[in-house]
């Protein structure tokens, strides 16, 4: 099969053989993969959790049809059309756990659209829902915003009942637009008084709860802008991953810093996120209330082209492989 491989000098297109699903898992015949920033980080050669190095497969989500499933599979046949997280996802065929594959809706989703959820899905319900414990009626802070995984963010933020949904971008043209995706308020997040703006939005009390994909360089003003007792989810490092921590203020609001990643999650934990995933919100996916825009697709051919483009940041939304 043709898959996007890491060589010596970056990604290229090879032929390799065609996975075999072990009894857990499942082999999908790919007709799209979603691309994400930590594949740029594969691509490089380093390391994703248990992925990475030289003859690594890219690609962490994709959409297809099954093509075979193991002994172990139940509730998923041959022919089914469904999305999955995993690895390898930028190939012609790619297999992942039973619990990470999720039928697409039966409401004309196309393949393209259908492989830009899977991740953006897991990780913006385990980030807001179980581990930032969203309550209805609290106020939601994505930084981030408009990314994928950010635009989705908003998006079951304002589904989960929060009040206000604010987002942060440093383009001004993609904060224009966080508005169509569930926010309330878009900010400058290179402006140094946009905590001051937090502070105006919710009457002066601070933003119950941050998704933070920035991480360093925004660190101590997302503890400005928190309330007291208000939490933080550490989900990405795009602002660098070392960086000033005000331990006082931190100490001073007594608010929840918590850090989350898949690459030390165990299988069965992965199983659970996307098993929450799918009770809380498939009704929302099945509906079309949860989507994602496509910025432009590239077929696998271009793998290489595409993530260049992902890198230059000049995007808004998903970019996505077709084979």
């Amino acid at each position: 099969m043709k898959a996007a491989v890491v060589g010596e000098n970056g990604v290229e297109i090879r032929e390799v053989k065609r996975p075999e699903p072990k009894p857990n898992e499942v082999l999908v015949r790919v007709r799209a993969a979603g691309l994400n920033r930590a594949d740029l980080a594969v691509a490089a050669g380093h390391r994703h959790g248990a992925a990475g190095g030289v003859g690594t497969i890219v690609g962490l989500e994709w959409a297809g049809e099954v093509e075979a499933v193991g002994a172990e599979v139940k509730g998923i046949r041959a022919g089914d059309r469904v999305m999955a997280s995993g690895g390898g996802g930028y190939a012609e065929y790619a297999v992942s756990d039973w619990g990470r594959v999720s039928p697409i809706p039966a409401n004309n989703m196309s393949f393209p659209q259908a492989a830009t959820l899977p991740v953006a899905l897991q990780t913006m319900h385990d980030a807001l829902v179980t581990n930032g414990r969203l309550k209805a009626g609290e106020s939601v802070l994505i930084q981030g915003a408009s990314s994928g995984v950010g635009l989705m963010g908003l998006q079951i933020a304002r589904l989960e009942g929060a009040r206000p949904v604010i987002g942060t971008s440093t383009n001004a043209a993609r904060r224009a637009r966080l508005a169509e995706f569930g926010a309330d308020l878009a900010l400058d997040s290179k402006d140094p008084a946009w905590p001051d703006e937090v502070a105006k939005a919710t009457q002066g009390k601070g933003v119950d709860l941050i998704v933070d994909q920035v991480s360093a360089s925004v660190a101590n003003q997302n503890m400005k802008a928190a309330a007291i007792l208000g939490r933080i989810v550490n989900v990405g490092r795009l602002g660098g991953m070392k960086g000033e921590f005000d331990f006082d203020l931190h100490a001073l609001k007594r608010i929840d810093y918590i850090g989350v990643t898949f690459r030390t999650r165990s299988l069965e934990e992965v199983r659970e996120i996307v098993r929450r995933m799918r009770a809380d919100l498939w009704p929302a996916v099945e509906a079309g209330t949860l989507h994602l825009p496509i910025d432009r697709t590239f077929p696998l051919d271009e793998a290489a082209q595409a993530l260049a483009h992902m890198r230059a940041n000049a995007h808004f939304g998903k970019l996505v492989l077709t084979m």
